[in-house]
């Protein structure tokens, strides 16, 4: 009888590290997930912040009105599209993320619309959102 015992105490023993040792898996494959996916939330808001550092440097400098597309020099991902009817659109791109500002040429320079910026294509055609 008391051979059973210890047999029986034996397996609960067994069962309890079974089960200890599947929820320690569990545990771990749910944190390398949640380390996983706070990685990519780093990732899109660095990008986030990049693109619209980029888009204010747009904003504030001093575009001829020469090209119809001109970038700024060393700020790689922007540029700006001029079109025939005296609109502008700045674009800015980093990594996955890019902004687009509206504006306008007038007679004493580049205007951009207080409200004009935009995290998707403001053309109709997609093809003149693109950096060249």
């Amino acid at each position: 009888m008391n051979r059973q015992r210890g047999m029986a105490s034996l397996l609960l023993v067994l069962i309890i590290l079974a089960l200890g040792s599947l929820t320690l898996q569990g545990m771990s494959r749910q944190q390398q997930t949640r380390l996983s996916e706070a990685g990519l939330e780093l990732t899109a808001l660095k990008e986030s912040a990049s693109v619209e550092s980029l888009l204010e440097w747009g904003r504030v400098y001093s575009w001829s009105s020469g090209p119809m597309v001109q970038c700024l020099p060393g700020k790689e991902g922007l540029c700006l599209r001029t079109f025939s009817d005296g609109s502008a659109l700045l674009i800015a791109y980093s990594g996955q993320q890019s902004r687009w500002q509206t504006g306008e040429w007038l007679e004493d320079g580049l205007h951009f619309h207080e409200n004009g910026w935009s995290d998707f294509c403001p053309r109709k055609e997609v093809t003149e959102c693109q950096l060249p």
